[in-house]
């Protein structure tokens, strides 16, 4: 079974989220894509949590 891939939309929407996060000189710890939700999240700093569903919404938490 071949692991999932983000969508177009996430793509995009996780170099925007990069780019905003490196402007504030947060550093990014981890990045993981969840195989049931395919929902990229996002670690930046120490507390800063970021979602990008599949449609390209981003939610930080």
């Amino acid at each position: 079974m071949y692991p999932e891939v983000p969508t177009a939309k996430q793509n995009f929407e996780f170099f925007l989220v990069c780019v905003r996060l490196s402007n504030v000189l947060l550093p990014i710890n981890a990045v993981r894509l969840d195989e049931r939700t395919n929902q990229i999240y996002v670690l930046a700093g120490e507390e800063i949590e970021v979602l990008i569903y599949p449609n390209g919404k981003v939610r930080f938490l």
